[in-house]
């Protein structure tokens, strides 16, 4: 996969190549929806607003045309409108990078990888069409770049971006695999790696006792890296998998049914879901259309910060599901800038045109001409007096800030950065002979070394610095959804982890929990049920270690404490009590003349007598008339 990568950044590379004969000039269309302002420094950002695609047809007979982006995603639109805000705040903050503008080039990728590497080369060029070929020898067009959410996409961008040494922050990329510094060696992330994620969810696993649990996993990067990482630290828990399922949303409905139906048939109702968002929204539609409920979820935070179905939906397939997530903060601000997005901000933008038409359900009139667009016969046109206020969907959700956050971390870890090469002194830099460069004229490889050294303290006071992979300190809440009084679904904290804490990582509030089903009892998930005193485990053969059966201690031997793998004999003057978990002393019977069993030892004993008798006539000098002789003499 490498390999193509290169080839595309070389192809790039050769598209701008300066000569004498051709002006440089971009190859193709760009297509793409997106934000821009100008600014002093640019900064990138790559964002999906769209998770449904209809793809061009491929006959290769003519150009394809671009994909077209269905389906608005509102949550990724406040990701990227909270980048936007923390560049307003950073531009009219007077202590911060005073006397320098950040602008910003945001592009949509529509949870593609191909249009996220489209998007990042895009960076890589100059933005005109035509330029003259004095301009190619430039750099990118931006300094550092806000991106990528999944791993996937990352991973497809990162080698391009790292070629050219260009910072780049991921505030949604969980892979541990983007932790290897020779590969990525510009990938930083404001989220904590899966590394971390796993270790968490095996031990919310091991601390409710299941023992017996499966597992779906989204079949991609983060997937597939994902629960390896949580199965390794699994094992060395003891806990079991009943079964291991993966897929994603572009599958066919077949084999999103085959995986539904191992869910169904499976002897365990705790399943752990190490699965995008994206594929986790259809997973969830498709089992409520098959009746399928009763599954207690444990999920990780690409998913379970967030309601994918409707509240009725969501309570129907998934309440009581509990996972670790991104800390909830508060940004002081945002919600009223959110609420104050509207498309006259923004004149002609066709993404904020859509973000207004998906929001009230009408069509913003398209006086310039700009959209190519048919309008809909059957919609209303937009007044432009809508209100956001009176709106509910992920936009407006401003209770959940938790990526939104690590996006805003993620732009002003770049400002911090940029602050710091701008108060550079002479003699003090990082360069060589002690020398600095001017915020004004620099390269992205140059703000790479101040990045790696970033510390700052956010607003609601929160330390943020990378380590020597890039990644941040992992703290995560401990999070469950609950039916409110109104029916609703609510996303409740209830514990906390922290891998940076040595011992006491992991804190939880169980009395604060509600299970599948609204149950305040822990859901069981065993393969077998624990081996009680007085007898042992045995394995069942072919089947993993956490199914065994119960085989009771043999008669002399006990066992007394639970699930055993041997009994012990009693020593030779006990035996084993009715329950076999405790040796006790054996009884002393003393027989009677007159019994039959006293009849034939006292029977047996004079013939022995008598034996010895004639023993002795024949030969005097055997053992028992010596010993006799030797009593008798004084």
């Amino acid at each position: 996969m490498h390999y193509w990568f290169l080839l595309v950044v070389i192809s790039a590379i050769a598209v701008a190549w300066p000569n004498n004969e051709q002006a440089c000039k971009r190859w193709g269309r760009f297509d793409l929806l997106g934000l821009s302002k100008d600014g002093d420094v640019m900064l990138g950002g790559i964002f999906s607003f769209h998770y449904h695609v209809e793809y061009p047809d491929l006959s290769f007979s003519n150009h394809p045309g671009p994909a077209k982006c269905l389906s608005f995603w509102f949550r990724p639109f406040r990701f990227a409108l909270a980048m936007i805000f923390a560049i307003e705040e950073i531009n009219n903050d007077t202590a911060l990078l005073p006397g320098v503008t950040l602008g910003y080039r945001i592009y949509d990728s529509c949870d593609l990888p191909q249009l996220s590497l489209k998007a990042a080369l895009e960076f890589l060029n100059s933005p005109e069409a035509n330029t003259s070929s004095d301009n190619c020898k430039d750099s990118s067009i931006v300094s550092a770049i806000v991106a990528d959410a999944g791993s996937t996409q990352s991973l497809t961008i990162a080698p391009p971006i790292g070629a050219f040494r260009i910072p780049m922050v991921s505030y949604f990329s969980t892979c541990a695999c983007l932790s290897n510094r020779k590969k990525y060696p510009s990938f930083f992330r404001t989220i904590p790696s899966d590394y971390y994620q796993a270790r968490a969810l095996a031990q919310l696993v091991k601390h409710f006792g299941w023992s017996w649990i499966g597992t779906v996993k989204s079949d991609d990067d983060y997937g597939n890296f994902g629960m390896q990482a949580f199965e390794e630290a699994i094992q060395q828990l003891g806990v079991c998998i009943a079964f291991s399922v993966s897929f994603i949303k572009t599958y066919t409905r077949e084999k999103l049914l085959k995986t539904i139906h191992t869910i169904q048939n499976s002897s365990t109702k705790v399943i752990v879901a190490f699965v995008g968002e994206a594929s986790m929204r259809v997973l969830l539609r498709e089992m409520i259309r098959q009746n399928v409920s009763g599954i207690q979820w444990i999920g990780t935070e690409s998913w379970v910060s967030t309601l994918l179905l409707p509240p009725e939906d969501s309570k129907k397939i998934a309440s009581g599901a509990i996972g670790v997530t991104i800390r909830k903060v508060i940004i002081p601000g945002l919600r009223e800038f959110l609420m104050k997005v509207h498309p006259s901000q923004y004149p002609g933008n066709l993404l904020v045109k859509k973000f207004w038409e998906s929001c009230f359900g009408c069509t913003v009139r398209d006086e310039n001409k700009t959209d190519p667009r048919k309008i809909e016969p059957e919609l209303k046109e937009c007044t432009g007096r809508e209100n956001l206020q009176n709106i509910q969907n992920e936009f407006t959700d401003v209770l959940q800030y938790r990526v939104t956050y690590t996006v805003y971390k993620a732009t002003y870890a770049i400002a911090h950065a940029l602050h710091n090469m701008a108060s550079c002194k002479t003699g003090e830099g990082p360069f060589p002979n002690g020398s600095c460069v001017s915020v004004s004229d620099f390269q992205p490889w140059q703000l790479l070394r101040y990045m790696r050294t970033v510390n700052f303290t956010t607003k609601i006071g929160e330390k943020v610095y990378f380590d020597e992979n890039g990644d941040p300190v992992p703290t995560y809440d401990i999070v469950n959804w609950q039916t409110n009084a109104v029916g609703d679904i609510d996303i409740v904290n209830v514990g906390l982890y922290d891998g940076s804490a040595s011992g006491e990582e992991f804190s939880i509030r169980e009395e604060a929990i509600v299970w599948s089903g609204g149950q305040k009892s822990v859901p069981k998930a065993v393969c077998s049920e624990s081996c009680h005193q007085g007898t042992r485990k045995a394995g069942r053969k072919g089947q993993p270690i956490c199914c065994f059966d119960c085989i009771q201690c043999a008669q002399g031997e006990i066992s007394n404490t639970t699930d055993s793998i041997h009994c012990t004999k009693c020593p030779l003057e006990f035996k084993s009590n009715e329950r076999r978990d405790q040796c006790i002393p054996k009884e002393i019977e003393f027989l009677s003349f007159f019994e039959t069993m006293g009849i034939i030892l006292v029977t047996l004993a004079l013939k022995l007598v008598n034996g010895n008798s004639m023993s002795r006539a024949v030969n005097p000098n055997i053992l028992p008339g010596h010993i006799l002789r030797n009593r008798i003499k004084p």
